[in-house]
């Protein structure tokens, strides 16, 4: 496994970054253990969850349960393996029916935490993200609320996900103006299929020194030789179906090119991604221990310049970076 610095910071991290969406839905404690394990012993050092991640047990279906950051905290119990690990959960969702019990107010942030650290067994969290933009909060009182946080040792890094170019940027002056470091890394859905962070998410992060752990990657499963599966006799949802018809003639010109290189595209979309300087590592959810091993394989992938033009070729997108990419 090859390691790489989270944004401008000097901790370094795995070129994978475990998801842990499907811990406590799709995926029970046992097998949580077992991908945890595996990608512990495969050299990943990098693990996301998110405080609303993992099945809700109350009738109120509109909050989280915390059942993802439930799990991962019975497997650090079991000791030696939290300090070989960098660690990042979320904020903003609904965790409570309450209205403080969300977003980012002062007040949300700091019990958000606590309960995050309650639920995870332990005393710091390596990297705190924001799940989401909150325009209804100034931004004084968030960076407080999280300079606090550091302060007492709770919080190492700050992150964002889900941010625009401009929230990125409003939130870095507004850091910088606090001499705090701000930033360091942003979540943001990003694939073939998927590219508008490329007109100013990216150039923000690369600007602001801040990584870019793309979720998503495999577009749901629509990069994950999703038409082989069909022939095969895999019954797709509704909706997916009607996705699948949208880029038949994509997908196509897609899992041939992956056949032509002997790769599954899975692990082509992946090292697409790794090709980008920005990205610090992509963000993958495996539901089973089969599915972790085959997307390490990705991280030893290195597609050729010619490989790269016939995927800008099946899957344009935005046409660079703004304004470039629509203004003269």
């Amino acid at each position: 496994m090859e390691y790489t610095q989270l944004g401008r910071t000097g901790l370094k991290v795995s070129r994978l970054c475990l998801g842990t969406m499907n811990f406590g839905d799709v995926t029970d404690e046992a097998t949580s253990f077992r991908i945890l394990d595996e990608a512990l012993e495969n050299g990943i050092n990098f693990i996301d969850t998110a405080d609303v991640y993992g099945t809700e047990q109350s009738p109120d279906i509109k909050k989280g349960s915390g059942l993802s950051e439930e799990i991962i905290g019975h497997w650090l119990n079991q000791g030696g393996r939290r300090d070989r690990i960098v660690l990042a959960t979320k904020l903003y969702q609904p965790m409570g029916p309450g209205p403080n019990d969300r977003q980012l107010s002062a007040y949300h942030i700091r019990k958000a935490c606590e309960d995050s650290l309650r639920r995870l067994k332990t005393d710091h969290i390596d990297v705190y993200q924001m799940h989401h933009i909150d325009r209804q909060t100034p931004w004084e009182e968030i960076w407080q609320a999280m300079e606090i946080l550091v302060q007492q040792g709770k919080v190492i890094y700050v992150g964002s996900s889900n941010f625009a170019g401009w929230d990125i940027a409003t939130a870095q002056s507004m850091a910088n103006a606090r001499h705090f470091l701000g930033l360091i890394a942003e979540q943001s859905i990003y694939n073939l299929t998927a590219r508008t962070v490329e007109l100013e998410v990216i150039p923000a992060c690369r600007h602001y020194g801040l990584g870019l752990i793309p979720w998503s990657p495999l577009a749901g499963g629509l990069l994950g030789g999703v038409l082989k599966q069909v022939a095969n006799g895999r019954r797709a949802r509704p909706a997916f179906a009607r996705l699948i018809e949208q880029y038949r003639e994509q997908l196509e010109a897609y899992e041939g090119l992956c056949r032509d290189l002997g790769e599954a595209p899975s692990d082509v979309a992946l090292a697409w991604l790794l090709r980008n300087p920005v990205v610090t590592a992509p963000l993958v959810g495996p539901r089973t221990v089969g599915q972790l091993k085959d997307a390490l394989h990705a991280t030893t992938l290195a597609l050729s310049d010619d490989t790269m033009r016939s995927l800008e070729e099946i899957w344009p997108g935005p046409g660079g970076e703004a304004p470039q990419a629509y203004a003269w």
